[in-house]
């Protein structure tokens, strides 16, 4: 069980905010190839992060549905429980009435023997019937009971795990207290953490450095998270849909800009203290925008990393 919801607490990951300008500049060949390489890498983390965050949220969809389908069946159980404790209750009541019956009829004279004859037979199948209705209840408050102890122990999975992630939230929002509320903002979306960064934080125009107002957050963010192996982290670079405006043998797109960005704050987080294996960085670049670019503000969120 705790194999599992660590598993499930890994999924946490971050994104961040940022503007996407492009930069040029001019390298060696081998320099140039070195890149490409670093690139091709990354690609190809970034897919197995990605299969790795996909196979978790399956995996807590699977534990979601489990769930339901025991409070379900815990619902159908308690339901014949009760109708089998019911029919018990009347039966008895019943039995103990024609026993009395019975015991009466014995004390009587001889020409009510027969009518004492079917009141026993009957007396009989109902004693039977009633033994079979206690058997059964007892079966079905067994299972009853171990039903309710699934969902309890599914309950504290998803609850653990809801803590944990409510944690992670309060102890980062505590590090960025000092920062304004217009220049990030820290969520919780389907048991993950997401720490968005503005563009103005983070980037000068043509940059894919960190500006220094931007490396202080990203250190404080790392003093917050670095002591948490359990943890997962997704640097994870967006774009708006305008061009870069000038391309280079290492920068072409904005993809590539995309990426370099979730690069330079990966290397931040890792300098300030992160476990380099506990973070994945990667780019998007334009293709998963969260408002229009129909105009300046609009563009203006969709720069993010």
């Amino acid at each position: 069980m705790n194999k599992f919801f660590n598993r499930l607490v890994k999924g946490i990951t971050f994104s961040f905010l940022i503007v996407l300008v492009g930069s040029s500049a001019c390298v060696t060949q081998k320099k140039y190839n070195e890149l490409l390489t670093q690139k091709v890498k990354l690609e190809g983390d970034l897919a197995e992060r990605g299969d790795s965050l996909e196979q978790s949220s399956l995996e807590l969809e699977h534990v979601g549905i489990q769930l339901s389908r025991l409070k379900s069946d815990t619902a159908s159980l308690g339901q014949a429980y009760r109708e089998g404790q019911s029919k018990y209750n009347k039966l008895s009541s019943e039995y103990k009435e024609l026993d009395g019956y019975y015991n009466n009829l014995l004390n009587n004279s001889g020409k009510l023997s027969r009518d004492m004859e079917e009141q026993r037979d009957r007396l009989v199948a109902m004693r039977d019937d009633l033994e079979d209705t206690r058997k059964k209840n007892e079966t079905l408050l067994a299972d009853l009971q171990e039903r309710e102890k699934k969902v309890q122990e599914l309950e504290d999975i998803l609850a653990r795990k809801d803590e944990a992630v409510n944690k992670l939230k309060k102890n980062i929002s505590n590090a960025l207290l000092n920062f304004k509320e217009s220049d990030l903002t820290v969520s919780v979306k389907n048991g993950k953490v997401y720490v968005s960064l503005a563009e103005q934080l983070l980037f000068n125009s043509g940059s894919i450095q960190v500006d220094p107002k931007g490396q202080a957050a990203l250190k404080q963010l790392a003093t917050a998270i670095k002591d948490q192996p359990d943890i997962g982290i997704m640097v994870e670079g967006h774009t708006d849909n305008v061009p870069i405006g000038r391309t280079s043998q290492y920068m072409s797109d904005n993809w590539d800009l995309s990426v370099m960005r979730a690069t330079s704050i990966v290397r931040i987080l890792i300098n300030a203290g992160v476990t380099p294996s506990q973070v994945t960085a990667g780019g998007k670049g334009e293709f998963t925008p969260v408002s229009s670019n129909d105009d300046a503000a609009g563009r203006s969120k969709n720069r993010r990393t």
